[in-house]
């Protein structure tokens, strides 16, 4: 029986020609040509042979990006329209669940992921949501193209997710649990972090000697996160809450990426000094708490001229994640570089979450993830009209029709008969 499509179009090799090619990590090429092999990007240039028997994509005309990267979301967890149901984002059972798994919980098939490929994003992390303090494993994913989940996944423990602030006060304060206050939270984290380092310490005695080990799925994760096996992604939005995380992450050597940092131009100079990236977002949103007071568009744009490493992200679906552009769009607007910009939304993110060597710009050897704009991406009335991943196209705009149309995932069952 053969698999079922996974792509319109699909061939060995893959010629998209003469369209303005933006590498994003290297200037952009007019008139130029990327070539996919077998799923992977072999030649970026102006002179690339084409091949005999290549599939050949006019791009004349068009912008050529790599497929962008969302590195906060909550797709597949929090599903659209399904209301309690389709919402497993927070395991909130305990004030620290460090063993649970976004993997686990993600419908491959939630409508934001088709929303997430007609704005061109091909890579999402998926996180656990904010109501513990040590809430979970994220997933790194592509958007579209396999039969079920396991076959679009990039990793599935990306990173250890934290959370500061409101948000895991709020849900054990009520009980008169710990932590009630922000030194419970931080209380939590270094105790659990403190068991994570005993518990690696006596895993690594008992392998030593040869003797059996019980393992502990929590304290696996932690044990991880402390060996710079995972990226420490911390939800945090105010000023004081960021330093007590940079102050945590340097006590025990963890790898931080700041996610939301509505305060975080008040620290700018601190994080680049220490080069810790923030992740900036959702832009578009309200101040709906207390914590969001400060919100403004401009912090990604005050955060990199202090030369501090930024992605924009939407927290899909605070933000929908069609919006990542727009967000890098309005940033653009209130002060941001737009060469920056691009970065913030395809290899920044990327290097933020390990996955660079796989995605987020135009390389030879990276994946062939390419979309074909109908023109700039941050031009304010482009929109994707092709989008390639592992070199098959998995979305196309049908401008008769007016709407895009995504690959089949599943095949309908008369068609397996």
């Amino acid at each position: 029986m053969p698999l079922p499509h996974r792509s319109f179009d699909s061939a060995p090799v893959v010629a998209i020609t003469g369209g303005r090619v933006v590498p994003v990590t290297a200037p952009p090429i007019d008139g130029g040509t990327v070539l996919i092999r077998d799923g992977v990007i072999a030649e970026v240039g102006r002179d690339v042979a084409v091949p005999d028997g290549a599939r050949v994509v006019d791009a004349i005309g068009k912008w050529v990006l790599p497929g962008f990267v969302d590195a906060h979301t909550h797709i597949g967890i929090h599903e659209e329209g399904e209301g309690g149901t389709g919402d497993d984002t927070n395991e909130s059972s305990s004030p620290s669940v460090a063993g649970v798994r976004a993997v686990d919980a993600i419908d491959c098939d939630d409508v934001g992921f088709r929303d997430a490929l007609s704005a061109g994003v091909t890579t999402v992390s998926v996180k656990p949501g904010s109501g513990s303090c040590l809430a979970g494993l994220s997933t790194a994913m592509k958007t579209w193209g396999g039969r079920f989940l396991d076959e679009q996944l990039l990793s599935d423990k990306v990173s250890l997710k934290s959370a500061f602030g409101e948000n895991p006060k709020l849900y054990t304060a009520p009980a008169r649990e710990l932590p009630m206050t922000r030194m419970g939270i931080a209380f939590v984290i270094r105790q659990k972090l403190e068991d994570g380092k005993a518990y690696a310490e006596q895993r690594a005695a008992a392998e030593k000697a040869g003797e059996p080990f019980r393992r502990d799925l929590e304290l696996e994760a932690v044990a991880s996160l402390l060996a710079g096996e995972l990226v420490w992604d911390v939800h945090v939005h105010r000023h004081d809450d960021i330093a007590t995380a940079v102050r945590i992450a340097e006590e025990y050597g963890l790898r931080l990426v700041v996610n939301h940092g509505t305060e975080a131009h008040k620290l700018a100079d601190m994080l680049a000094e220490r080069d810790i990236p923030v992740a900036v977002g959702p832009i578009i949103t309200s101040r709906a708490k207390s914590e969001l007071s400060g919100h403004t568009i401009k912090t990604a744009g005050i955060l990199a001229k202090a030369g501090v490493r930024i992605a924009i992200v939407t927290d899909h679906p605070e933000a929908p994640v069609n919006f990542l552009v727009l967000q890098a769009l309005l940033a653009v607007r209130e002060g941001l570089d737009r060469d920056v910009a691009l970065e913030a939304i395809s290899v920044n993110p990327a290097r933020m979450l390990g996955l660079d060597s796989r995605v987020g710009a135009l390389e030879p050897g990276l994946d062939g993830d390419v979309v074909v704009w109908s023109g700039d991406p941050l031009g304010g009335e482009t929109r994707a009209e092709e989008v390639f991943i592992n070199g098959g196209t998995v979305y196309r705009y049908d401008a008769d029709q007016g709407e895009g149309k995504v690959a089949e995932r599943f095949v309908p069952p008369s068609r397996l008969l």
